[in-house]
């Protein structure tokens, strides 16, 4: 009876949170497209509402690669910041971690030539190592992980631009670009391509490969060590209380560095993700502004609750919107609307818990009250029994 109340509880739990989302989506929408009118009413809905709402749809099938291509990466940093959140930390250096990745996984490609599947491990163990350092200052010295993850942010940034860079002689700086040498157009870095298995034929892109369905499989593997195993128990537990972990035999300072690591790590999956794709090349004269989809992983991480499996389609939302965005018309309304949108879903997002507790009161306002078929408690037949007799 008790596993069936548990699993009742977890099955409305689950439902209030979509239906909670949903609707910080649908305000999130008209409050977008009351903003549309407020710039030019005349287009508002064809030339604005309607792309932005249609995404990578409204140039169907390249705008629908181009969403899939940007979501892996999303995903991957959502998955970071959600990692942080279950264990009780905010991993606000996802950015610093993600750039520290696009370095491991470039130079694993540009200058030792190695396979996809290699250059991806690098960017994950390097942006691992960036996340570990906040979390040994946390563990050890308790120093707030937001200041020192920001910190390593910028420290992150100028050193890979560095490194890159080097005074425009260093070997993956192209010059004519200004960027890193571009991987899509040499074919001594082909091995180091993710591959695509026909999708960019059929999306009609260069970046489109099965990087969304690894991103896909990693979410679901995370859900796995979060609530199937003792070791994700453990990091849950320290995040929860980190004396009545200890009390129970629990190393806290380890599992607070190796959560840091692991949400690490998963920002620079991402990275490798969205460099080894082709999406785009890294450009180490931008020294002033750290990689958006770091940050934008907070944005998917909310809106999903920090659920693993959540978060892929949280992802998948967040581009589709940012996709549409540059549909738009700039004769009309800057691109920027998408993201002003994205921001007032995420800024409602905060609010989750009131909308779940007024959903949750609604829907399932008699979920509680006894079932008067079911069968009685054996304390209760008891008692029966004495009155009885």
């Amino acid at each position: 009876m008790k596993n069936k109340k548990l699993s009742h509880s977890n099955l409305n739990s689950s439902i209030t949170s979509v239906l909670a989302a949903l609707l910080c989506i649908v305000i999130g929408m008209a409050v977008g497209f009351l903003v549309l009118l407020a710039i030019n009413p005349a287009h508002a809905w064809g030339d604005g509402f309607v792309r932005i709402f249609k995404g990578g749809f409204y140039d169907t099938p390249y705008g629908v690669g181009k969403e899939l291509a940007n979501a892996a990466p999303l995903i991957m940093t959502g998955l970071s910041v959600g990692f942080a959140f279950k264990t009780g930390l905010f991993n606000i250096g996802a950015a610093g971690q993600y750039t520290l990745g696009a370095y491991g996984a470039l130079y694993c490609a540009i200058m030792l030539k190695l396979p996809w599947f290699v250059c991806l491990l690098v960017a994950a163990v390097l942006g691992g190592l960036w996340g570990a350092i906040p979390g040994f200052f946390k563990a050890y010295f308790n120093i707030n992980e937001v200041i020192t993850s920001i910190m390593f942010n910028w420290i992150g940034l100028y050193l890979v631009n560095e490194l890159i860079y080097q005074n425009g002689t260093g070997p993956m700086y192209d010059v004519r670009n200004t960027r890193t040498l571009n991987l899509g157009k040499n074919a001594d870095f082909a091995q180091s391509i993710i591959p695509d298995f026909g999708l960019n034929k059929l999306f009609q892109t260069n970046s489109t490969t099965i990087a969304i369905f690894l991103a896909a499989v990693v979410a679901v593997l995370v859900w796995v060590v979060l609530n199937k195993t003792t070791f994700g128990y453990e990091l849950k537990a320290v995040g929860l209380n980190k004396s009545a972990a200890r009390y129970a035999g629990i190393n806290e300072k380890k599992n607070i560095i190796l959560s840091m690591a692991i949400a690490g790590a998963l920002a620079g999956f991402g990275a490798g993700l969205f460099y080894l794709s082709n999406v785009g090349q890294w450009n180490p004269l931008n020294s002033t502004s750290l990689p958006a989809m770091g940050f934008n992983g907070i944005s998917v991480a909310l809106l999903a609750s920090s659920n693993p499996i959540g978060t892929i389609f949280s992802a998948i939302f967040i581009s589709h919107i940012s996709v549409g965005g540059t549909f738009l018309s700039t004769k009309y309304y800057p691109t920027e609307i998408a993201d002003l949108i994205s921001g007032i879903i995420i800024y409602l997002c905060a609010f989750s818990m009131l909308f779940r507790g007024k959903i949750q009161k609604l829907l399932f306002k008699n979920a509680d009250k006894t079932n008067v078929n079911a069968e009685p408690a054996p304390a209760e037949k008891a008692n029966a029994k004495k009155e009885g007799k």
